[in-house]
């Protein structure tokens, strides 16, 4: 008996998936639940299970392709004879249901560019009209059906979704719809100069008109706001040059890039830094971690005694647990804190959800839980969503400190140093101390400066003179 395997919805607002590797061939026998592919979405990779025991009989879609959900990717044998078993000829492959993907840079030059010489830009024109397997855009007064992402993209890029082709079912306005229009603009923007030939010169020589070296030439301001394209930032002549070797982003460093280059281009970053004793913490966690594994099974960290103290800080100051919607601030009621973790492949942000309700205990377990099925692809959608503020550790790596870019659409993230003995001044004398270096990154559209430098105050003082017992 055949039994299809298809791309799983992995969240309310996701409507689509990239098949990133399979983990079987065809003709290799699978148990019901066995990891068999792993896929990436907008908000998190995932391995997908099998749903049956038996032989995987055919792959439908290949690695690296974006199919809606729904889709068959794949086909078991539930019988297990194996017959047929086969990986899908070219034709075959381009047959499988997919989204049309957006229009690729030209492939990088083997081996030098001669001086004085530079490729022709690789950017893409806004579409004319709708391309094969696309809809045409919506009439006045229909429904747009489109992901909570489209959306904002769009309200960011002054984008009428009225006006986009939708490549997915029933017309949805894809992700990918929106970035073949946005990036189109941007294209078209560069192509159109905005000074006439002889003006280089003339601009060469006014201050602060000329792009310096190293600047990204590849934005044109529009609005008031820079667009920046991710594949035509820098001339390709800079890049390509002596020995080297293209290795292109995976579907998570896309994301990751697309979403920091959003952040800065929509927050306003302002920092603040402080410095904060953690010898009191330190000598505490000290005496207590063997007991604390022993009597809980669950190691005890640095981390949880930061979540606890920002979500002191965020009680006092709740400005700071809020997010933007055009000109509305949302004051968040729950506090949910998202915790950077590192992954060899990437980064992501698990959210502890209610950290606020939570003990010191509570807090460790639900991070170790987060960071464990991170790293292994456990992790459920909603568990990388709601999050009203951010945590990110730069220490662990022995960074000083960081100055991290805001998580969207959260107006604040909280960066630790690495915990130090330094010489410090106590009392008039030199001692020395556990000392650590806290850096706010923050929205300066809703938080000021007053309220940013309270609010680390209070993280400070909560640190410095801890009172909740650890065991």
């Amino acid at each position: 008996m055949a039994v299809d395997i298809v791309m799983p919805q992995m969240g309310e607002s996701i409507f689509e998936g990239t098949i990133t590797k399979w983990l079987k061939k065809p003709g290799d026998k699978v148990e019901r639940d066995e990891p068999l592919f792993e896929i990436s979405t907008d908000k998190v990779d995932a391995e997908i299970p099998a749903p049956a025991a038996g032989v995987l009989k055919e792959i439908k879609v290949a690695e690296g392709q974006t199919v809606p959900i729904q889709t068959i990717v794949g086909v078991i044998d539930a019988d297990g004879d194996g017959a047929g078993a086969a990986v899908p000829s070219p034709e075959k492959a381009a047959a499988a249901p997919k989204k049309p993907e957006a229009p690729k840079p030209a492939a990088p030059p083997s081996g030098n560019l001669p001086a004085g010489s530079a490729p022709a830009p690789a950017g893409r024109p806004a579409p004319q009209a709708p391309a094969a397997g696309t809809s045409a855009p919506p009439k006045r007064g229909d429904r747009i059906h489109s992901s909570p992402l489209v959306r904002r993209m769009a309200k960011e890029h002054g984008v009428d979704l009225a006006s986009v082709p939708g490549s997915g079912t029933g017309g949805r306005i894809s992700k990918k719809d929106i970035l073949a229009v946005i990036e189109g603009a941007d294209a078209q923007a560069v192509a159109s100069p905005s000074e006439p030939d002889d003006a280089p010169q003339q601009a060469a020589g006014a201050a602060g008109r000329a792009p310096q070296s190293g600047q990204p030439q590849g934005s044109q301001a529009q609005g008031g706001q820079a667009h920046i394209s991710l594949e035509n930032a820098v001339p390709r002549e800079r890049m390509y040059f002596g020995r080297y070797e293209v290795q292109p982003m995976s579907v998570m460093r896309q994301r990751i890039a697309e979403h920091m280059v959003a952040s800065k281009r929509v927050s306003a970053h302002v920092y603040s830094i402080d410095e904060v004793d953690m010898t009191k913490v330190a000598s505490l966690r000290n005496r207590s971690k063997d007991e604390f594994e022993k009597r809980h099974e669950t190691k005890l960290t640095f981390m949880p005694f930061f979540v606890k103290a920002a979500v002191a800080g965020l009680r006092a100051f709740p400005t700071l647990n809020a997010s933007v919607d055009g000109t509305n601030v949302i004051l968040h009621k729950e506090i949910n804190i998202g915790i950077a973790v590192a992954l060899d492949w990437g980064l992501i942000v698990p959210v502890i959800k209610n950290a606020d309700e939570k003990n010191l205990l509570g807090v460790q377990r639900a991070m170790n839980d987060l960071a464990e099925r991170a790293r292994s692809k456990k992790l459920k959608p909603e568990e990388v969503q709601e999050g009203t503020f951010s945590i990110t550790n730069p220490g662990v790596f022995g960074g000083l400190f960081g100055l991290p870019v805001i998580n969207q659409p959260q107006v604040g993230i909280l960066g630790l140093g690495a915990i130090e003995k330094r010489p410090v001044v106590v009392d008039d004398a030199i001692a020395i101390r556990s000392m650590c270096y806290l850096s706010l990154s923050y929205d300066h559209r809703v938080v000021d400066g007053a309220v940013a430098h309270q609010f680390m105050h209070k993280v400070k003082e909560t640190l410095e003179n801890w009172s909740e017992p650890v065991l």
